[in-house]
């Protein structure tokens, strides 16, 4: 993917927000699994807009110049990044990212950052305090700070 193909600023776009899937990191969670999650929530499509697999696919399921659902109080201004997994192999949260998938964020990051200079990178659980989950597993704001 090259800078700016997909990522126009048509938007204010001061986050960028990791999350996981919450699937235990020995099970498949597919895109058309997530496609069917959200809409039996009741969204329109994946409020994700992008969402990378164990495999470190990178697929785009929302344009990122639109506004996504997926983080409360900041859907219009934040893009985010969902990845597969999250969950041991026991049950419990933990950074299950494989290599790939953390080649395929960071280059994702890259390419966002270098449309959306300004936007700060964080985890789900990093935007508010009021956040009681451990998504994303890590801490994405110390991780991605030389971005």
């Amino acid at each position: 993917m090259q800078s700016g193909s997909f990522y126009q600023n048509y938007r204010e776009v001061r986050l960028l927000i990791v999350h996981y899937s919450a699937t235990r990191c020995n099970r498949d969670f597919p895109l058309d699994t997530l496609r069917r999650s959200h809409l039996s929530r009741g969204f329109a499509s994946i409020g994700y807009h992008f969402y990378i697999t164990r495999e470190g696919e990178v697929h785009i399921c929302h344009p990122a110049h639109q506004i996504g659902t997926h983080v409360t109080g900041w859907n219009d201004k934040s893009i985010g990044i969902y990845y597969e997994g999250g969950i041991s192999e026991k049950g419990v949260p933990a950074d299950t990212r494989m290599y790939v998938q953390k080649c395929s964020l960071l280059d994702l990051l890259r390419l966002l950052k270098a449309d959306y200079s300004q936007a700060k990178i964080l985890g789900h659980y990093q935007v508010s305090p009021n956040i009681k989950k451990a998504c994303p597993c890590f801490d994405a704001k110390e991780e991605y700070k030389f971005i």
